[in-house]
């Protein structure tokens, strides 16, 4: 293998691992003055499946990965959703987390608290798909841009710039579904279903309706996925760094999947703040018909476009980012892929990644 293909194989499994030990980047930047000869081991390939790092069954996995990790946490809080998103648009009589649960169960009983959840499973499994999988491949598009000195010293750019490109992609995947989910939860009795749903706001609001949200859908979604995985990523080596007493690749899968849960819920705590003012005018839009973001501006104030609904968001989404961290790296784990985050002397040398426990 010449010099160029095993700095583009090399780079992006340093960036995939993700620390800045000086340990490894010493032996990181021995292995690109001095390669090795790989006739015996391939960096682009696993033993588990054979399946080839990078390529698009690699992508697809990822994706795959993305769909249970997004889809099903999103679900699983859309009570929490719900009470946010009204607390948003009728704060009168949302006036907090635990009145709003109160108002929610009297109004509409326990069915209530599951209002939309089809939208948002549908919507955010997509999502999760786009994000997770085009992260992967621009982390690595970027690294082999950047090459290799420039990778490694720049790679929470590479993180920002990859994960900013894949929630572009992924954006326009989600809204649809945001649109039609906050119309279902903040209006009771708007549609009986989903097809319902998108049939009633296209015919109120046309097909372009739809996407009307998109621009702070974006200014919520693209701030967050960057500090989701920027974030997450430096939190985890951090975590390996200082706190774990042992190296990634001696540690079992479960305590592994343990700081993917812990740096994931910090992260998404980080999240949840800077998004949230987006998130305010993305419920005010998607909730009233013609509204505009000055609309949302003028009833809301500064002030309340920054704090209304921030403790509760706070919790979810922190709860929500450590689950998603979690299920997209068991999922990973099962099918063969390492954890997100961290470093092993095998990952750098082309070894093959750990079976599962």
């Amino acid at each position: 293998m010449d010099n160029n293909n095993f700095r583009q194989s090399v780079i992006p499994m340093f960036l995939y691992s993700s620390s800045s030990s000086s340990k490894y980047l010493i032996e990181f930047e021995h292995l690109i003055a001095k390669p090795p000869n790989c006739s015996s081991s391939s960096l682009s390939t696993s033993d588990l499946g054979q399946l080839e790092v990078f390529s698009p069954a690699y992508y697809a996995k990822c994706s795959i990965g993305g769909v249970f990790s997004c889809g099903l946490t999103h679900m699983a809080v859309t009570p929490l959703d719900i009470v946010k998103c009204n607390m948003q648009i009728n704060p009168a009589k949302y006036k907090n987390i635990s009145s709003g649960f109160g108002t929610l169960l009297k109004e509409h009983g326990i069915k209530g608290f599951f209002t939309g959840w089809v939208p948002t499973l549908l919507g955010y499994s997509v999502q999760g798909a786009c994000k997770f999988g085009f992260y992967e491949f621009f982390k690595k598009a970027y690294a082999d841009i950047a090459g290799p000195e420039n990778a490694t010293k720049y790679k929470t750019l590479i993180y920002l710039a990859g994960s900013a490109s894949a929630e572009l992609i992924a954006g326009i995947a989600l809204c649809p579904f945001e649109a039609v989910k906050v119309r279902v939860q903040t209006n009771p009795g708007f549609a009986k279903g989903i097809s319902d749903s998108f049939l009633k706001f296209i015919n109120a609001e046309g097909t372009a309706g739809l996407y009307k949200g998109l621009g702070p859908l974006w200014g919520r979604q693209i701030p967050y996925t960057m500090m989701k995985f920027a974030c997450f990523e430096t939190i985890v080596e951090m975590m390996y760094k200082h706190i774990i007493p042992i190296p990634k690749d001696e540690c079992n899968k479960s305590l592994q999947l343990g700081v993917s849960f812990a740096g994931g819920y910090v992260a998404g705590v980080l999240c949840a703040i800077v998004s949230h003012p987006a998130d305010n005018l993305v419920s005010f839009l998607n909730n009233s018909q013609g509204a505009t973001i000055s609309n949302a501006v003028q009833k809301l104030g500064l002030l309340g476009l920054f704090t209304r609904g921030l403790p509760l968001r706070i919790l979810m989404i922190g709860t929500l980012t450590g689950a998603q961290w979690g299920i997209y790296d068991a999922f990973k784990v099962v099918v063969g892929l390492p954890t997100t985050g961290g470093v092993g002397a095998r990952s750098l040398k082309g070894k093959s990644y750990d079976k599962v426990e």
